[in-house]
């Protein structure tokens, strides 16, 4: 560790990172970062670094001692179709497309990681690098683990983090249990006979049916779910094939809904499937309800999550560590991974000051970069820890 220059290190990751920004891809079209973060991983000399694997996924891999544990770093890679605002010198060169979540500094700052400890050890083991493509719509780590992620690099814990606007720089938070919440999306078709606006009474809209079914559905989380879950219904499109002078026949109700407990998510399904057909009924309308789930809730293991704050104090200081006081209603795919091998899920502050996620002003903070760099590597040595500093 002692060989390591930090300054030259921030240099090289805030170039990385705002290169990144620059040249945004959408999930699963990754082509250029993923090219870009295996040249990387080449150069720091990893033993191996296989790219393509579910989709544009790339596995980088660097084994040191003869320890026969391995442990897993996972970053995110991919942008959002969102028209970048404000003048930054690097600001997306693709028109639509930004990193407006901060993947890019999450795949700088595992590159970084990945740099200290091909430089200078300090673990006996295995640490897999996992720079996974299609987070935001929940398809990524579905598509390395079909693809084999598993077996052919197989791995007994996995650590991940994100960073969070309102979060000062240098603090760190996360929590036993559930800390994101799953996703499911909604549709609700309602059909009925559409007209002229003048004679509402020959034809049978459905406008006023979809607005009182969104009205009806806001009542599953205060009436229906016990007041001890956490549970949210959000309707965000109403569509419909209406005009200025003509009634809609057909109405689209689209949205989403977020919950902590597989329990909850089949109760919120079933409420709205009562609610779509009887107000359907009411109004004299067909109906349909297409409702998938997306994403799983993600649950920090107790274990490992004392290990994360272990780590976390070393790198931030014990003041700057805390326990989030509620777990999130934001979804996060790196849920999928502890399905099949335990792991923890933390926040690293992004700035006080600094634009929400997913907004078209949004910038990561390259002040946040040596922080999550040196939290993943100390994950790894305190995970895989040489036989001279274990306890």
């Amino acid at each position: 560790m002692a060989g390591m220059d930090f300054d030259r290190l921030v240099k090289d990751m805030t170039a990385w990172r705002r290169d990144v920004h620059a040249h945004p891809e959408f999930g699963f079209e990754e082509q250029r970062t993923s090219s870009f973060v295996a040249a990387k991983l080449r150069e720091f000399g990893l033993d191996e670094v296989v790219e393509g694997v579910g989709g544009t996924g790339v596995v980088g891999r660097l084994k040191r001692g003869s320890g026969n544990r391995a442990i897993a770093l996972r970053a995110d890679m991919d942008a959002l179709r969102i028209p970048e605002q404000g003048e930054l010198p690097y600001r997306s060169t693709k028109p639509g497309t930004m990193h407006a979540c901060g993947h890019d500094g999450h795949t700088a700052m595992l590159l970084g990681a990945a740099k200290m400890l091909a430089e200078d050890g300090g673990f006996d083991g295995t640490a897999c690098f996992i720079f996974q493509p299609a987070e935001e719509w929940g398809k990524g780590a579905l598509a390395m683990l079909d693809d084999g992620l598993m077996e052919r690099f197989p791995f007994d814990e996995i650590y991940g983090l994100h960073n969070m606007p309102g979060l000062p720089v240098g603090r760190f938070e996360t929590r036993v249990g559930a800390i994101m919440s799953a996703e499911d999306n909604f549709e609700i078709v309602l059909k009925g006979v559409g007209g002229h606006a003048a004679r509402p009474h020959w034809g049978n809209e459905t406008l006023v049916a979809a607005c009182a079914t969104v009205v009806n559905l806001q009542t599953i989380v205060s009436r229906r779910l016990s007041p001890t879950d956490i549970g949210v219904v959000s309707v965000t499109e109403l569509l419909t094939d209406g005009t200025r002078n003509a009634l809609p026949g057909l109405a689209r109700i689209l949205g989403d809904a977020r919950s902590f407990r597989p329990e909850v998510s089949t109760r919120i399904e079933a409420e709205m499937r009562v609610i779509a057909k009887g107000t359907a009924d009411a109004y004299g309308c067909e109906v349909e309800v297409n409702y998938t789930r997306e994403f799983v809730p993600l649950i920090n293991d107790p274990a490992l999550t004392g290990h994360a704050f272990a780590a976390a104090e070393t790198v931030f200081g014990t003041g700057n560590v805390a326990t989030a006081a509620e777990p999130m209603t934001g979804s996060e795919d790196f849920a999928r991974f502890l399905e099949h091998v335990p792991g923890c899920f933390v926040f690293i502050g992004n700035g006080e000051t600094s634009a929400p996620l997913h907004n078209p002003r949004y910038d990561f903070n390259d002040d946040a970069l040596i922080f999550g760099a040196r939290y993943h590597a100390e994950i790894i040595r305190q995970r895989l820890a040489l036989a001279d500093s274990r306890p």
